[in-house]
């Protein structure tokens, strides 16, 4: 996973910083360890802020950071990720989650026509809440624990890859070095006598 393009795609602090959600925080969470970028802390983003946009509740970001500062794993990321769960996602993420708790806890699935509101909440909370907090959270350990592996060993790999990729130079390199090179036979022009075999004495 190329360290330049993650950081290209993060937030900057600058960004993080206008967050309200995130003030409340203090200037503790821009410590360096929270920004470094390196395969854990990679993967472990990836399942923080996967697993946080699948919870049904309010300040999604602020929960991210929290769980990255516990888990040492890089913030802005965690933060970045939380925004899977949005306007045009989030009728088929609760709904997903919705039925999914539904089955586990064998309760009766009803048929619901999502509206983001806080008049549609207020009136089916005390109908769904339980199967969609069940279902949430175990759809956010299940996408968290793939994200994070994902990430684990496509960054595995590219290491894998670019470790290669330098043998393989090096080796070229050894190859072509000064004084070690072949240098292969020229062409005689045609007609030109045999240096090669001996003259026959008669």
């Amino acid at each position: 996973m190329p360290r330049k393009t993650l950081k290209q795609w993060l937030p900057s602090p600058t960004r993080i910083r206008r967050i309200d959600s995130l003030r409340v925080l203090g200037d503790w969470i821009y410590q360096p360890n929270l920004w470094h970028i390196n395969r854990f802390s990679a993967s472990m983003a990836f399942f923080v802020g996967v697993f946080v946009a699948f919870l049904p509740i309010p300040g999604q970001m602020l929960v991210a950071a929290v769980l990255a500062v516990l888990l040492r794993c890089n913030l802005p990321m965690s933060v970045a990720l939380v925004w899977i769960t949005n306007p045009l996602t989030m009728p088929a993420m609760f709904y997903l989650s919705y039925r999914v708790g539904a089955l586990l806890i064998d309760a009766p699935v009803h048929v619901l026509e999502f509206e983001l509101s806080a008049a549609w909440i207020t009136d089916r909370i005390e109908m769904i809440w339980k199967p969609l907090l069940v279902g949430s959270l175990l759809s956010g350990l299940l996408f968290g624990s793939l994200g994070y592996t994902a990430v684990s060993l496509l960054w595995r790999w590219r290491v894998g890859h670019h470790w290669r990729k330098r043998q393989a130079r090096r080796a070229q390199r050894v190859i072509h070095a000064p004084g070690e090179e072949s240098v292969p036979a020229q062409d005689e022009p045609p007609g030109a006598p045999d240096t090669a075999r001996p003259e026959r004495k008669e």
